[in-house]
């Protein structure tokens, strides 16, 4: 008798213990009342150029000396080599300073792919972007002041009236990089101006 009873002691705290599983599971559902079904795969989410393949983030002093703004770059699209680079500054306060989109090619070091046999493949260039993500935002990027005292006229492609703003400020901080022509470029934050301008390009 003794035998039987175990087995059956055993199957009904099984299914007590199955129980409070799905107690659980349908107290923390939307709908408890109705079984779970997937959606179809036309009504799933797809892709599109606007989906977030990767995001770097880095936070530097650039608008306001006593908090720093917060710089982004997300690498959008269906594909890492055919994406593009949205590359954001946001203030401490929530505001956009920069919002600047360029072909995720132009993060390609092309020095660097030049050296590499396998350059032409789609792999090395999605390892590239990568890469060049990485470095996008480093600390060699940033240059405090953002004109040098002894500059004295604003370069070619540069905002005069910004650029005189800034050369006023001995704190304006400036950020280069490269942008959708492949054109290296030095923004900073102008604040007599109240916006990021193009200082030297």
């Amino acid at each position: 008798m003794r035998k039987f009873l175990l087995p059956v002691a055993f199957a009904a705290l099984l299914f007590q213990s199955s129980c409070v599983t799905t107690d659980r599971e349908v107290g923390t559902s939307n709908n408890a009342d109705q079984l779970f079904t997937p959606k179809p795969e036309a009504a799933r989410s797809r892709m599109t150029s606007r989906t977030v393949l990767r995001t770097v983030q880095a936070q530097h002093a650039f608008s306001d000396p006593r908090a720093k703004d917060n710089f982004v770059l997300l690498l959008q699209g269906t594909k890492v080599a055919e994406a593009n680079a949205r590359f954001l500054i946001i203030s401490a306060q929530g505001d956009t300073l920069r919002n600047e989109v360029m072909p995720a090619t132009a993060l390609i070091d092309e020095r660097a792919m030049q050296e590499d046999p396998q350059a032409g493949s789609v792999r090395a260039k999605e390892i590239a972007i990568l890469q060049g993500m990485n470095k996008f935002f480093a600390e060699d990027k940033f240059t405090a002041p953002a004109i040098p005292k002894k500059t004295t006229s604003a370069p070619e492609g540069a905002d005069p009236e910004g650029w005189q703003a800034v050369r006023e400020d001995n704190r304006a901080v400036g950020f280069d990089y490269v942008d959708a022509s492949g054109r290296e470029k030095r923004i900073a934050f102008a604040k007599k101006l109240n916006k990021a301008v193009v200082v030297a390009e």
